[in-house]
């Protein structure tokens, strides 16, 4: 009984966190893109610095029209945001954030096979938007949506298979306890492949051709509103912190620090990357269909072929 009050504790914990750092992060990207851009809503909205810019954008989509089109397939079109978000939670509650079985919601001995393939799930939901929407340009996304995580799902998860082999387990904490600090500079190809790579999957700017506003006015979501449209940013959001408390724990040693290990490590890694993604977000313009495939046919898959010839390269050489 003890053992299952304790695991039904860490998923309420795992869903608490959840629900809240992809909030989090969404404030934070209108704080840094405020700043970088001079935008006035997030710098004035509220009094003290913009702080109920994120309420307003709640109360927002809460007060708009819930709206299926005539044409759509009802059951698919609803169902889509959940199918979207859903697989990012099943994720964080393999992800660990400090030493020992506390601080994981559920320990699994294949957890990066677990997480890779369950994030992989999350784009359904984008076909699903696309096709059951019944609008050419949210199919059209959709298809762009299915075309990039072809194209970039296999270097994300080549980069993962090169920590994998450096740490001689799949097991998420396995990988973290095994990790050593002198691993940064042979691993760091396969960091920036997986990161980049997370990135495109998350349709994250500069890889968002698939909700390209001024061509095909925000892809699969065009016909979404309300609290649906809602749930698809916040899957977003959701993605972003997956991936970077994913590239914490991969490639930057998760609760390892300088000082003294704990889970203050991870969360101050993860939220260094994500700041790095609001960052290049708002520094980088939007890449053509053209230049994303060939970004990753010819230079995120070499890479990471490269980075797994080093790896076993360097494990030779020290076994």
């Amino acid at each position: 009984m003890n053992d299952v009050l304790d695991v039904a504790l860490r998923l309420i914990v795992v869903f608490a966190v959840f629900l809240v750092l992809p909030l989090v992060v969404g404030q934070t990207e209108h704080k840094v893109m405020a700043h970088m851009q001079g935008r006035l809503g997030p710098m004035y909205a509220g009094g003290f610095h913009g702080w109920a810019q994120l309420v307003a954008d709640g109360v927002k989509f809460a007060q708009k029209e819930d709206v299926v089109p005539a044409g759509a397939d009802r059951r698919i079109f609803q169902l889509a945001p959940a199918v979207a978000l859903l697989p990012y939670l099943l994720v964080l509650v393999a992800i660990p954030i400090g030493p020992g079985e506390g601080a994981v919601g559920q320990a699994i001995d294949a957890g990066l096979f677990f997480v890779l393939a369950v994030m992989g799930v999350g784009v359904l939901g984008s076909l699903m938007a696309g096709w059951a929407s019944a609008n050419k340009f949210s199919l059209l996304g959709g298809l762009r949506t299915a075309a990039q995580l072809l194209a970039y799902e296999l270097p994300m998860l080549l980069a993962a298979a090169s920590v994998a082999m450096a740490a001689g387990t799949v097991s998420l904490p396995g990988i973290v306890d095994a990790f050593q600090w002198w691993w940064l500079p042979w691993q760091i190809t396969g960091a920036l492949v997986f990161f980049t790579a997370g990135l495109a999957e998350l349709q994250r700017p500069p890889f968002d051709m698939p909700v390209a506003d001024s061509e095909i006015i925000f892809g699969a979501y065009t016909e979404y509103t309300g609290l649906r449209f809602a749930l698809f940013l916040l899957a977003e959001y959701a993605g972003i912190v997956v991936l970077c408390a994913l590239t914490t724990v991969l490639f930057l040693g998760g609760w390892h620090g300088p000082v003294a290990d704990g889970w203050v490590w991870t969360l101050l890694k993860t939220a260094v990357l994500a700041f790095v993604v609001i960052w290049l977000r708002v520094s980088y313009p939007r890449l053509r269909e053209d230049q994303l495939q060939k970004l990753a046919w010819t230079t995120l898959i070499p890479l990471a072929l490269a980075q797994i010839a080093l790896t076993g390269i360097v494990k030779v050489a020290i076994s």
